[in-house]
């Protein structure tokens, strides 16, 4: 669930001197397996016909050729019925945060799945509800002081969010009973870690208890729903780089040019710690359902820069969601059974040449160091460098809809292999180049 995120952006200038501050405190830690990783996000519920674990898990061996390491799962608990949004309800209003929702299958579905996953080398991440619970959740009855009362005394809601009630964090045994169903998770079916719904709800302390006792079972990811900088201080390996997107965005839209994306940087740089992770990403469940992302927000031939540079910009882990290897070119519905039609998996081979470069190539690690490249038209062609140890990648990207000529005055490395044709190249100082609207290259050397 997503809230006022550009609102977000300008708080973040606010907070900077207290960031600047909080990042000495930051720790390194993040799963080794997650720098020169990939997200891949299921929605079980449309993936298939079917909707269940069973029918999901036909798929590993797909997605295994594809490239994509790290799987997160929507909320697969159980939804509540009161209260709820449609037909089948949103996966955000959890019934009970220790079962699993009955139209996916059984707890032994779900602990094969992760298991079967597993075999393959997949890592698995479940989607987390810590703010909420849904509106019929039993604690409402038998612990209702978990819950934040409005004016009238009555569990609150908040925003739009009527099929939810919101969870009271200033109640120590609230605390205690969500880290124990979280611990469940790991202990008991074996997952890797969380992906953490509006993560800025529950309190920093919350947080910072939270992930000091997870990670002291298991060296888990924690992924963020939010972007301000208490995040990475509270131990979030990683954030939603929200800024970025909606720059994205923008650019594709022709609101703004590539040179907008440099003050994005600039300011991530600012305000979060060196290894502070974000999840880059042209789409995602929210931005699909409710703004047509990416068929509609970067259309046609305009989404392949954008999600070179999820794949490629510095401190990136890419996620890519059910259905955009298709294209499936259409928003998928929240609360009805909506199937994402899979025929040729058209853009499958774009994204394993990504995802693949990822993880042979250091020089796309997270860590890896960034440099960014003088083109004389910077306006449109954004170039940068990434390298790490003897590895080196050179990207460089169209952000506009028409042809654009540029050069690179400064010294240029020798024979390059361009990854999507395999073919070597010789750029020199100098000479001019062109690409096509919405071109691309990534190149290895």
């Amino acid at each position: 669930m997503t809230i006022f995120h550009r609102s977000f952006f300008l708080l973040l200038l606010f907070v900077f001197s207290i960031a600047r501050a909080q990042n000495d405190s930051i720790i390194d830690g993040h799963p080794a397996w997650i720098i020169q990783g990939n997200i891949y996000e299921v929605n079980v519920r449309q993936y298939t016909p079917e909707g269940t674990f069973k029918a999901f898990e036909k798929n590993l061996d797909h997605l295994k050729d594809m490239g994509v390491q790290t799987l997160w799962f929507m909320p697969i608990n159980p939804i509540s019925k009161v209260d709820r949004k449609g037909a089948l309800g949103s996966y955000y209003a959890v019934a009970d945060f220790k079962a699993i929702n009955p139209e996916f299958g059984n707890m032994n579905d779900w602990k094969a799945l992760v298991k079967s996953a597993h075999s393959k080398g997949f890592k698995v991440l479940m989607d987390w509800v810590p703010n909420h619970s849904g509106a019929d959740n039993s604690w409402l009855k038998t612990h209702p002081d978990f819950y934040v009362k409005d004016s009238l005394g009555n569990p609150k809601m908040e925003f739009d969010w009527t099929d939810t009630r919101k969870l009271n964090y200033d109640n120590p045994e609230l605390v205690d009973t969500m880290i124990n169903c979280m611990k469940f998770w790991i202990t008991e079916t074996g997952i890797d870690g969380f992906r953490c719904d509006h993560a800025d709800g529950p309190t920093q302390a919350f947080w910072t208890r939270c992930i000091k006792e997870l990670k002291a079972v298991k060296n888990v990811f924690m992924l963020a729903e939010a972007e301000q900088p208490w995040m990475f201080t509270a131990g979030f390996d990683a954030i939603y780089p929200w800024p970025m997107f909606h720059t994205m965005v923008d650019v594709a839209g022709g609101k703004k040019n590539a040179t907008a994306l440099d003050s994005v940087l600039h300011l991530q740089d600012s305000l979060y710690p060196r290894n502070g992770l974000m999840m880059y990403f042209t789409s995602n469940h929210d931005e699909n359902s409710w703004n047509k992302a990416d068929y509609a927000t970067m259309p046609g031939e305009s989404h392949a820069p954008f999600a070179v540079l999820t794949q490629t910009l510095p401190r990136s882990v890419p996620e890519i969601y059910s259905g955009q290897e298709e294209p499936f070119l259409d928003s998928i519905s929240f609360f009805y059974k909506d199937t994402i039609v899979f025929s040729n998996y058209a853009r499958a081979p774009f994204y394993k040449t990504l995802l693949l470069l990822r993880k042979s190539n250091p020089a796309l690690a997270a860590d890896a160091s960034f440099t960014k490249m003088q083109t004389g038209n910077d306006e449109n062609i954004f170039a940068f460098k990434r390298q790490k140890g003897n590895n080196k990648v050179m990207v460089i990207v169209n952000l506009s809809n028409t042809a654009q000529s540029f050069r690179f005055n400064g010294a240029m490395p020798p024979l390059m292999r361009d990854m999507f044709t395999q073919k070597l190249d010789e750029i020199h100082k100098g000479e001019g180049m062109t690409l096509p609207a919405w071109g691309y290259r990534v190149y290895s050397y």
